[in-house]
């Protein structure tokens, strides 16, 4: 993988069977640990107007535009793959293994992705949801967590 130099900030990202977990090592939530959440599809029935079926997670990962971020990817059991395809990223995850890749999104947006590996049978259920917000709206999201 490309060695990912000087990055503002970091994601650490976990695949497992059938969700993802996110963790920002570089912010301490109100308990003194990093903040940390797990995004789940939202079922079709909890669905609102406008959200999009088999892509809406319960926990979108949160990122400041204009901002290089690193993402360090691995998986918990099986193999996975965490793949934007809007972002222009697909990365590999591995149990035992980290990989790496980063990102500058210039642009304010929601931008939607899935697992792309064959890793179960609720494979086609592991979507992910990156949105990118101005600097103030990331920070106020940071001081919520």
């Amino acid at each position: 993988m490309d060695e990912v130099t000087d990055p503002s900030m970091s994601v650490l990202v976990e695949g497992h069977q059938w969700y993802w977990n996110y963790q920002y090592p570089d912010f301490l939530n109100s308990e003194d640990e990093f903040i940390e959440f797990d995004s789940y599809l939202i079922p079709e029935s909890d669905l609102e107007k406008g959200e999009l079926r088999l892509l809406e997670v319960d926990n979108r990962i949160i990122l400041p535009e204009l901002t290089h971020v690193r993402f360090v990817v691995h998986s918990g059991d099986v193999i996975h793959s965490f793949a934007c395809p809007s972002l222009g990223v697909k990365c590999d995850a591995y149990p035992g293994r980290l990989n790496q890749f980063s990102i500058l999104i210039n642009r304010e947006g929601t931008f939607y992705g899935q697992c792309s590996e064959i890793c179960g049978i609720l494979h086609s259920y592991m979507p992910i949801v990156i949105e990118a917000v101005p600097l103030e709206k990331y920070l106020s999201w940071l001081q919520e967590q």
